[in-house]
């Protein structure tokens, strides 16, 4: 396995007039996203047209399936009975540009049938501390917390 990853990110203007804020990518696994700006009042030109997430919140995202995908496996693996797992994320953004996030929490909502809280906690904390590379990386600019609830399914 490579440790290399490839994406191509295409801007796709608007229907031909090549403006609007509009980006569609290709990942390697060959699969397609869309993404788009914020209408922008002032300079039109420059805004998208909200027909698609925005980078920032795709990259949020990305982060949450990445941890969320370490949870479920590690809970997996212990032999729990995981049966859903939902991770709801805010966050904070600096005011000036980069407007990297700088504050981000994970809510984590876990659904099980007799789920150790303990077991839920260690393996958050593992996917943190060791395994999601993606918050592990957003850690570098922003504080990143965790909180998490147990649902009895």
């Amino acid at each position: 396995m490579s440790n290399t990853m490839e994406c191509s990110v295409s801007w796709t203007g608007a229907s031909g007039t090549r403006s609007g804020m509009g980006f569609v990518a290709e990942t390697g696994s060959g699969h397609v996203v869309a993404m788009d700006g914020a209408p922008d009042a002032a300079k039109p030109e420059n805004g998208g047209r909200n027909q698609a997430p925005r980078p920032m919140e795709l990259l949020l995202a990305g982060a949450g399936g990445c941890t969320a995908y370490d949870v479920v496996l590690i809970l997996k693996r212990g032999r729990h009975d995981v049966r859903g797992c939902t991770v709801q994320i805010q966050a904070e953004r600096a005011e000036v540009d980069p407007k990297v996030f700088t504050r981000i929490n994970l809510h984590f909502v876990v659904t099980g049938r007799g789920l150790p809280a303990a077991a839920v906690e260690r393996a958050i904390h593992m996917s943190h501390e060791k395994y999601c590379s993606a918050t592990i990386m957003l850690a570098k600019t922003a504080e990143v917390g965790t909180s998490f609830e147990l649902r009895e399914d």
